[in-house]
């Protein structure tokens, strides 16, 4: 073998071992990226949002004002996404009958299983996230988005609570 052959074949050799690192490298920074992707969807970790100032369970003014702030019975629609999980979309109709404009409203969106146990549960900040206030006598659109669920889980049933409110001055 001549000396120039060695090397075009030296350089053959290392071209395909540069190669190879690189595509290595990129399939490892991918496989990063996507498991980054899916752990900030799959759940709700802490940072769920609360509404601050807000008249919560256990103060006599919730009790009081629970039974005017009325949530129709949810409903849901199921999908199931291509990261192989299921997002589930509770949604009601919330009606304010307290005679006062409310504005703050959190509500907590839950699947439950057969003995009534949440698999996956999350609150949201209706008012004033989605809209600034809900005059008295009026209604509000309400959806809660569940996503990280599998095809193992007992999904038996939905749940949306009220969980707090303030009114305005």
């Amino acid at each position: 073998m001549s000396t120039s052959e060695r090397r075009s074949d030296e350089t053959t050799q290392s071209r395909r071992s540069i190669v190879i690192v690189v595509a290595v490298i990129s399939a490892v920074a991918i496989a990063v990226l996507f498991y980054l992707l899916m752990r900030a969807t799959g759940g709700a970790g802490g940072g769920e949002p609360r509404l601050e100032g807000a008249i919560r369970p256990g103060s006599p003014e919730f009790e009081q004002y629970r039974s005017k702030i009325v949530l129709d019975e949810p409903e849901a629609e199921e999908a199931k996404r291509a990261l192989g999980d299921i997002v589930m979309t509770p949604h009601t109709t919330v009606r304010n009958f307290t005679g006062r404009t409310l504005n703050g409203l959190e509500i907590t969106g839950s699947v439950v299983d057969h003995q009534g146990n949440p698999i996956k549960s999350r609150s949201v900040v209706v008012i004033p996230g989605r809209q600034p206030e809900l005059p008295p006598n009026k209604t509000m659109f309400v959806q809660i988005m569940l996503e990280g669920l599998r095809d193992t889980d007992d999904r038996a049933n939905i749940k949306m609570e009220l969980t707090a409110f303030r009114f305005a001055n």
